[in-house]
């Protein structure tokens, strides 16, 4: 399983959105330079519903390795949910405006999109080989 790469995309991905349960999104400050308050992934319920969904996509995608189909299927919905995550974050920055500054922890969901995204081609050629293999065994059999 851990020989593979796209299981360590998919890993490294997963870590990514778990490390934002613990995380601070963004904070406020004052006139002086002084932080007023925090704001955390886990304080905003549909953001933490989303972090939940996709540590949990992420897990199942990594757990089923034996099945490629839905193991790529399952990667691919992570990644398109872990971009609209990125894209829903870059609106809050728009609309809050110097309100808030966000942290670095606020690209995790783009970086995690792209392990997913490469997890899920490298899921696909991986299959595409099993395939390939399969069909010249049944050529030569004949």
């Amino acid at each position: 399983m851990w020989q593979r790469v796209q299981t360590l995309y998919i890993a490294i991905a997963t870590a990514l959105i778990a490390v934002l349960f613990f995380c601070n999104m963004a904070a406020s400050y004052d006139a002086d330079g002084q932080v007023t308050e925090y704001f955390s992934y886990t304080s905003f319920v549909p953001y933490l519903i989303l972090t939940i969904v996709l540590t949990l996509l992420g897990l199942l995608s990594l757990t089923t390795f034996k099945v490629r189909i839905f193991q790529m299927r399952t990667a691919g919905l992570a990644a398109i949910l872990a971009l609209a995550f990125q894209v829903w974050l870059v609106m809050d920055f728009i609309f809050t405006g110097d309100t808030r500054v966000f942290r670095f922890t606020a690209i995790f969901p783009i970086i995690s999109s792209i392990f997913f995204y490469l997890a899920a081609r490298a899921i696909l050629s991986d299959q595409l080989l099993v395939e390939s293999a399969s069909h010249l065994r049944r050529t030569r059999r004949r």
